[in-house]
């Protein structure tokens, strides 16, 4: 078995008397890449804001490359990144600056060359000297994945990672991290709305309902086990069933 550098054990957070996760337990092993799905309010944002660091849960572990993040999340950070198109970075600055300011927060040494390289892989060079704030949705995007890889995360947490893209960029960024994945032997969780990326890109999928964990397993055997024809047509059973 690999080593779970994810492991969340009986996960809850309440807001008063709303219930966002209720003893939500699963693992991501080294080099993987899992999906957490769910319809909107099932719990996978709140889900990567604790993973982070960035909520308290209300009860329940989280550990990250062996870290409790309760407690001693700043061991694990500098270690991991998240991206997310629906976190903005600052608009006056320009796209090299906003990236330059991370790498320094990410102590990061050969800055410029790793910028440059990002820059040329995700097709961002020639909005560096840009201001971020003019960009286009999908522009913003690309960028804020090329931030979450400036110190190369051994975990990566990723939010609607392809957003706001056209096809064929989805498709070059979605190539991309796979074989970022192959390359450092990085482990990758992603939130999706977005089916076939998940099958395109995921070893394992956990699907979200009201706060629990309603199914588990990898795309083809979940497809199989719903006797559907793809993974949205599964996500829309789940999603409607009544249990």
């Amino acid at each position: 078995m690999s080593e779970a550098v994810i492991e969340v054990r009986d996960l809850s957070k309440r807001y008063g008397q709303v219930v966002a996760l209720d003893g939500v337990s699963f693992t991501v092993a080294r080099g993987q890449t899992c999906a957490l799905l769910g319809g909107n309010g099932a719990g996978k944002t709140t889900t990567l804001a604790i993973l982070l660091g960035l909520l308290l849960p209300t009860s329940g572990q989280v550990r990250v490359l062996g870290v409790d993040m309760v407690r001693h999340r700043y061991r694990s950070l500098p270690r991991m990144n998240f991206t997310s198109p629906y976190v903005d970075l600052p608009h006056r600055l320009t796209v090299w600056q906003n990236l330059d300011i991370y790498g320094r927060l990410y102590g990061m040494v050969k800055r410029r060359a790793r910028i440059l390289e990002l820059a040329e892989v995700l097709e961002l060079t020639e909005l560096l000297k840009r201001p971020y704030g003019s960009l286009s949705a999908g522009q913003k995007t690309r960028v804020a994945l090329a931030k979450s890889l400036l110190n190369r995360p051994e975990v990566l947490l990723m939010d609607e990672p392809t957003a706001s893209l056209d096809p064929d960029s989805a498709e070059r960024i979605r190539g991309y991290l796979l074989d970022y994945r192959r390359q450092s032997g990085a482990t990758l969780l992603i939130a999706s709305h977005n089916m076939l990326e998940v099958e395109r890109l995921c070893d394992f999928v956990y699907i979200l309902r009201r706060g629990r964990i309603a199914a588990a397993g990898t795309p083809k055997a979940l497809i199989e086990r719903y006797g559907r024809r793809n993974l949205e047509e599964v996500f829309i059973e789940i999603a409607r069933s009544r249990g």
